[in-house]
């Protein structure tokens, strides 16, 4: 019998856990995608998010960076009438917002990944937690990079969502250590 963190509870959320929370993300589509349902997510569960992934990546142009940052008013109204997506208006906008401080973010560094694990020095942090009522729920370094994504004009990135952001994309490790998934994972 596999031993999984307690919150992967059903199908889709063993499944998302067991091939991807925690794997070490290096795309900067994937990363901008992570990002964007990490923010809808916001105030609501993530098997919402999960269960809805396929409807957000065809209304989003499948993530496309510089696409979802050239949205304007009329695509916004069109995804706000979805009912396949979270049709918030903010979280919306964010989602137009994001892709262009994403755009900048790569211009200055290179990649949008190379920004973001500089802030673990390129190596996940690996904690080792026995239950996951021991996993924060926000730490120092996210509130660290919440500020510096905020200063950039980025938006719906608050502390506790950009702790999430770096559990998903694997930049922190938090498998508990009876979970099968708790060995350090390839890169993605």
């Amino acid at each position: 019998m596999k031993y999984r963190c307690s919150w992967a509870k059903n199908d889709l959320s063993i499944q998302y856990h067991d091939a991807e929370w925690g794997v070490p993300l290096h795309d900067d589509q994937a990363l901008f995608e992570l990002l964007t349902l990490e923010g809808a997510q916001a105030g609501l569960s993530w098997d919402t998010v999960l269960a809805k992934r396929g409807n957000y990546r065809k209304a989003f142009d499948n993530f496309d960076i510089k696409t979802v940052a050239s949205y304007g008013t009329a695509k916004h109204a069109e995804l706000l009438q979805n009912p396949g997506i979270i049709r918030n208006r903010l979280k919306i906008a964010s989602a137009t917002k994001n892709a262009q401080a994403f755009l900048k973010v790569q211009e200055e560094f290179g990649s949008f990944n190379a920004y973001l694990w500089e802030f673990v020095e390129n190596t996940p942090i690996v904690n080792n937690w026995s239950t996951m009522d021991e996993v924060p729920a926000k730490t120092a370094l996210a509130e660290t990079i919440s500020k510096d994504l905020k200063k950039r004009g980025f938006t719906f990135v608050g502390p506790t969502i950009i702790y999430a952001y770096m559990q998903s994309a694997g930049l922190v490790n938090d498998h508990i250590a009876s979970c099968f998934r708790r060995n350090p994972s390839p890169v993605v």
